[in-house]
């Protein structure tokens, strides 16, 4: 016979039960003995029908092709650029992948981008070594100009964007801030600097909130807004990526 012994959003551990019998679906994060479900994290249960999903709450960013990231230029390389992608891994942007405009041979490339700017980019490969090419060639990919750069934990980024982007939404409209936010946890805010405070401190709220019920009533409280249904914005790359998943949350 087969049955769940956990509740949807439980808070499970690496080797946790979830559910026993061959009814039910091992989704992400968690995997079958036998006839047995086990996490494979620490994190949420989201049961789906029949499906069984943890939502991680810790470990760093897995690096996916199609993701879009906040990353860091540390070097400038003889034709492209090194850059931080917030993992164990760097990526390099080829100039071909960083603008639509003839690059001189030899030409000085610090004039496009320099050690220590911030790029909003996309994964375009990654390989088994975890060797990671980035593209700049899409709209909403651009170098970082003006306001600030946060850090959150990657695996809270579908909470922060929300179902359908409402949350971000959410904030946008609550403080005028545009709002950006990489799936490898990094975060762009701009606006006034009143609206990227209080922006920056809704974010954090949400990231240490994550995996508590509620939180929405939480937010627009705290934002000072009257609850009510947001329609969804049109949603980026990063926050389509993340939509089903946020949903679950």
């Amino acid at each position: 016979m087969s049955n769940i012994v956990v509740e949807n959003r439980d808070i499970v551990i690496p080797g946790d039960l979830l559910a026993e019998g061959m009814d039910y679906i091992p989704g992400d994060f968690t995997f079958r003995e036998d006839e047995k479900i086990f996490s494979k994290v620490l994190g949420m249960v989201s049961i789906s029908g029949r499906v069984l999903k943890v939502t991680a709450l810790s470990g760093p960013y897995a690096p996916k092709v199609g993701d879009k990231i906040i990353a860091k230029v540390t070097d400038v390389l003889m034709s492209g650029w090194r850059v931080d992608t917030n993992t164990a891994y760097s990526a390099v942007l080829n100039v071909r992948d960083a603008t639509a405009r003839f690059v001189r041979k030899g030409e000085d490339l610090t004039n496009l981008l320099e050690i220590g700017d911030f790029i909003v980019c996309k994964i375009s490969n990654v390989t088994s070594q975890n060797l990671i090419d980035i593209t700049m060639k899409e709209p909403g990919l651009k170098k970082v100009e003006g306001g600030r750069i946060m850090k959150i934990n990657c695996n809270k980024v579908p909470r922060v964007i929300g179902k359908q982007a409402s949350m971000i939404q959410l904030i946008k409209e609550a403080t005028g801030v545009e709002i950006t936010v990489g799936q490898n946890g990094l975060v762009w805010l701009r606006g006034t600097p009143e609206g990227e405070l209080k922006a920056q401190q809704t974010v954090l709220m949400i990231e240490q909130r994550a995996h508590k019920s509620g939180l929405t009533d939480k937010i627009s409280k705290f934002l000072g807004v009257p609850k009510r249904v947001i329609a969804p914005a049109p949603a980026s790359v990063e926050e389509e990526a993340s939509a089903e998943e946020g949903s679950e949350q």
